[in-house]
């Protein structure tokens, strides 16, 4: 299997990055830090190890290969969302650098993973830049969208560019300032690609020049509800196409997407998603996925 694969977020998932509650939750940190890192409340920490444990059941359950981040004292709660300190391109990881300081440990933390695991690196954003990695999201192999928010900046996608070279076309989409820079506001907050021509949106808040961008490629835009958006709905991750991962407590949801033809498979996620604001494609980071010209993909 290659080290990284598929530059896509709905192919089957053959290996991902994870990093376990218990290594992310450790008992002396959660107490100290979940009201800093604006967590609604302090994990439960037996509570999020039992639905970590499904959590990953799931993931393997599919078929995918986990690599998990070991603990560290110089990272947070925060860094069980391993979505946000690095992003995939075709030969490698890049590694990113965090609009929220107390995540400015996580990069490094996960490059030591990588290491570990034989996953080349290819370089990382610096100085000034600012990039997190659930503000990226691959269309297509040629194709990278980058939210611009308060978690991403110019610096950090051009930054980003040069990275990718000329070969891939970068498409900057400006996010809204919803409830300020304190909060969790990243473009997958309002994306969720669950098939080649399927997303799941929160369209209220896409900017108009992206959605009409979707639309224009033949992706059909399946709607998360305004009380589902609240109980994060919307975030939900590709096992394959047409096959997804959604909290559980989100039946909207997961109609709509039955309806649209979706295999969805639930998780129980209060502790380890709801708590501290991420959802199933934030604890994960694919590394490999099959790629969509594939036959079976």
């Amino acid at each position: 299997m290659p080290a990284v694969d598929g530059l896509n977020e709905v192919g089957t998932l053959h290996r991902v990055l994870l990093k376990h509650a218990r290594d992310a939750f450790p008992d002396s940190a959660i107490a100290a830090q979940w009201r800093d890192l604006n967590f609604t409340a302090p994990p439960d920490l037996a509570r999020a190890l039992d639905e970590y444990n499904r959590f990953a059941a799931a993931l393997t359950a599919a078929g995918a290969d986990l690599i998990y981040v070991p603990a560290d004292p110089a990272t947070t709660l925060d860094s069980i969302y391993v979505r946000d300190a690095s992003i995939v391109c075709e030969r490698g990881v890049i590694l990113c650098a965090m609009g929220k300081r107390q995540r400015a440990a996580e990069p490094a933390a996960q490059a030591a993973a990588y290491a570990a695991a034989g996953v080349p690196m290819i370089g990382q954003i610096e100085g000034a830049g600012r990039l997190e990695g659930g503000d990226v999201i691959w269309l297509d192999a040629g194709t990278l969208v980058v939210g611009r928010g308060y978690r991403t900046n110019d610096d950090g996608i051009r930054q980003l560019r040069a990275l990718l070279g000329e070969g891939v076309n970068v498409v900057v989409v400006p996010l809204p300032h919803w409830r300020g820079e304190a909060d969790v506001m990243h473009l997958m907050s309002l994306i969720s690609p669950i098939d080649r021509d399927l997303a799941l949106v929160y369209s209220r808040l896409l900017p108009v020049p992206f959605r009409e961008l979707l639309l224009d490629r033949g992706i059909e835009l399946v709607e998360v509800s305004d009380e589902e958006f609240e109980t994060m709905g919307g975030n939900v991750l590709a096992l394959a196409p047409r096959r997804c991962l959604l909290m559980r407590g989100n039946p909207r949801t997961r109609a709509v997407l039955e309806r649209a033809g979706c295999d969805v498979v639930e998780y129980d996620g209060r502790e380890i998603s709801m708590k501290g604001g991420g959802g199933p494609t934030c604890l994960t980071r694919p590394l490999a996925r099959a790629p969509l010209n594939a036959v079976g993909y």
